[in-house]
């Protein structure tokens, strides 16, 4: 019985992998050139770059201006802040420490907490699957940062633990999702409590040298910062991020970024595990989520990343968005294609952008179109709230409003960083 079984698994394996490679078309990845070209004139962007991978090729492509007036456009090696993108590496270190037995998913944010430190609960402890998985129950930042404070730079390690301490959870860990940066950081303390070792040498240590990711840091140089892409507005300095380092602080190049996705896509020998990007939670599981779908509606949620589609539909996609300091950061998978993008602008004039345009849904659409494929349909963005989401929501936009007037005051106060 158990060989009859495994035999019609393995001819459902050979169908889905048919019927795979009889609907999709493979374009040249040459194409890639225009896809850049119409995120570009369409986001109305200072500066983007653009890098396709498929197996062992990449194309990379930069438009725009890399600094306001420079008259050069970014290079592969021009630097950028990735933003939220920092928490797939979080989560990618994540499911190392779970593979070597130095962590589990269930184990309790408490195990690995500073000595006496309150971490509060709501009829379940926030395990560290709930931090990787936006469902702990957390808010998405613990407040706005003191003004003129650089980027990515708040809150600090202190700041954070003597928040939770007084914190009160949204909902019980594991049955929402709600969207959280303090989370990821969170997340990032826990790990390096557990590896008895600061975070930035471990991340450095179990994946960044390892790939050859040498300008991939939370400490740029100045020669990095004088690479730095700048955008329309002035964003204040650029200066050391490990504050952040789990949800935000990542500072990379195009030409890292290529080494990072062909990790993702198993080409050159190396691979990321698939338990490092799996679907660990479905949406239609929870009483409600907010915040996860500015790519496209969730059909799953992983550790950080967000799955579009089926996994075993043709055109499913595995997404991960970033945005802030003035930039605009994604990444894409299509596993069917073994392709991947991530694209990165600096922001310019509104008035430049085209009306509804989404860098996120255009960007899959771009990976959708190399593999052949239709887009995926249009629809309304759509989120299930909870029932303190429209206190939530009213929230979000006053704080919008808020930040909307600093930035036209050239403040250098604190943005939202996340993306999502």
């Amino acid at each position: 019985m158990r060989l009859l079984t495994a035999f019609l698994l393995l001819l459902s394996s050979i169908s889905a992998a048919a019927q795979t490679a009889s609907t999709m078309s493979l374009h040249d990845l040459d194409e890639a050139r225009q896809l850049g070209a119409e995120l570009y004139t369409n986001s109305g962007a200072t500066g983007l770059v653009l890098v396709v991978v498929r197996g062992d090729r990449a194309v990379f492509h930069g438009y725009g201006e890399a600094v306001p007036g420079s008259h050069a456009a970014p290079t592969r090696e021009s630097v950028v802040r990735i933003c939220s993108l920092t928490k797939i590496f979080t989560t990618d270190l994540l499911a190392k420490m779970v593979a070597d037995g130095t962590v589990r998913l269930d184990d309790p944010l408490k195990k690995y907490a500073p000595e006496a430190a309150i971490v509060p609960e709501r009829d379940a402890p926030i395990t560290l699957e709930d931090l990787a998985t936006h469902t702990a129950g957390l808010e998405r930042e613990i407040g706005v940062a003191p003004r003129h404070t650089p980027h990515f730079t708040y809150p600090n390690y202190d700041t954070r633990w003597n928040w939770l301490a007084s914190a009160q959870l949204k909902f019980t860990p594991g049955t929402q999702a709600y969207y959280s940066n303090v989370g990821f950081d969170l997340l990032s303390d826990a790990l390096s409590a557990a590896a008895k070792t600061p975070y930035a040498t471990l991340l450095q240590k179990r994946t960044l040298a390892p790939l050859g990711m040498w300008e991939t840091t939370f400490f740029p140089t100045p020669k990095q910062c004088e690479k730095l892409m700048t955008g329309l507005h002035d964003e204040g300095p650029c200066t050391i991020t490990e504050q952040t380092e789990g949800s935000s602080g990542l500072y990379s190049t195009p030409a890292d970024m290529e080494r990072f996705l062909k990790y993702l896509v198993g080409a050159g020998g190396v691979a990321q595990a698939e338990s490092a990007r799996r679907v660990y939670m479905l949406p239609s599981s929870l009483h409600g989520q907010y915040g996860l779908d500015h790519a496209g509606r969730p059909s799953g949620i992983g550790l950080g990343w967000m799955h579009l589609g089926g996994s075993d539909d043709v055109d499913h996609v595995i997404e991960k968005t970033g945005g802030g300091a003035g930039f605009v950061t994604y990444i894409a998978i299509h596993p069917a294609s073994h392709t991947a993008l991530f694209v990165a602008m600096t922001e310019g004039s509104w008035r430049d952008r085209t009306p509804g345009f989404n860098l996120f849904k255009a960007s899959n659409n771009g990976l959708l179109a190399l593999a052949g494929l239709p887009p995926f349909p249009d629809r309304a963005r759509r989120v299930v709230r909870p029932r303190h989401a429209v206190r939530v929501a009213k929230t979000l936009r006053a704080h919008s409003k808020v930040s909307s007037r600093k930035r036209r005051r050239g403040s250098r106060g604190q943005q939202v960083v996340g993306g999502e």
